[in-house]
């Protein structure tokens, strides 16, 4: 990692990941393989950013912990990219153990449980969808219709517009953005 950090993919260690390699990676991990409309990709780490709002608009008042761990859901693809759902699918156990040691490394390593409770990750889920409805109908050339039956009508939350972000914009608001949280989850 650019931090120096080594880390081990198949045996992760919390004590080999940093906030700033995982806002470094994801900044530059694009979103729908790059298949979006307008002159830069829209990446990882936007998304991250508006799945942790969108979790905030859902569940008014949720812990701090709670929202890191959906700012940080997308964390594994700082080292292993973003790969659509469909192929993720083919690639089973082997790829989803790998994606899972990850997010617990990161988890433990932020003060969060390694796994989270059910009801935090259908929470953190629902906001992904959301974002990705959004995304496929605005970004990836999806219509409603289409869009709904793969990711289902946003619920909870407000409708956006989307301005991609630049690589170093969404690598600084997600770093800002974590800062906040952890702030906050450290004063309780």
């Amino acid at each position: 990692m650019l931090s120096g950090r080594r880390l081990d993919l198949l045996d992760p260690s919390p004590v080999d990941v940093e906030v700033e390699d995982i806002a470094h990676g994801i900044a530059r991990v694009a979103r729908w393989n790059g298949q979006t409309l307008g002159p830069l990709p829209f990446n990882v780490a936007q998304h991250s950013l508006i799945v942790e709002e969108f979790c905030g608009e859902i569940k008014p008042g949720w812990p701090a912990k709670w929202r890191l761990a959906a700012l940080l859901h997308d964390g594994p693809e700082f080292v292993i990219g973003d790969m659509i759902s469909p192929f993720k699918a083919q690639l089973g156990g082997r790829y989803k153990v790998i994606e899972h040691r990850l997010q617990q490394a990161i988890h433990l390593r932020f003060g969060l449980p390694a796994d989270l409770p059910e009801t935090v990750e259908k929470t953190i889920k629902r906001a992904d969808r959301a974002s990705a409805f959004f995304e496929a109908t605005q970004l990836a050339g999806f219509e409603f219709a289409e869009a709904r039956k793969f990711f289902g009508a946003p619920r909870g939350v407000a409708s956006i517009e989307l301005k991609t972000m630049t690589s170093s914009q969404a690598q600084a608001a997600f770093l800002a953005r974590f800062k906040v949280l952890m702030k906050a989850c450290e004063a309780n």
